[in-house]
């Protein structure tokens, strides 16, 4: 299950759980789609993957699956 991560791991945007921002790669790094697209060049800059739209959670999972609250970010901010 994904953990639907909170935030941008480049410049710390909010991405709630019905966010059409949210990117991913494989390992579940996120950014928003302005700092893929602008910052990042569509590259992760921890795995070295590409990115795919975060999926949204169907809003009547959430209580029983909730996304995550860890906020990640790159230290430093990105590119």
């Amino acid at each position: 299950m994904l953990q639907l991560r909170p935030n941008c791991e480049c410049c710390n945007r909010n991405l709630p759980p019905e966010s059409t921002e949210a990117m991913i790669c494989t390992f579940e790094c996120t950014f928003c789609r302005d700092c893929v697209e602008n910052r990042l060049n569509g590259v992760c800059p921890n795995c070295g993957g590409n990115f795919a739209p975060r999926p949204i959670r169907p809003p009547d999972r959430l209580e029983r699956y909730p996304p995550s609250t860890e906020r990640v970010v790159v230290e430093g901010g990105c590119l």
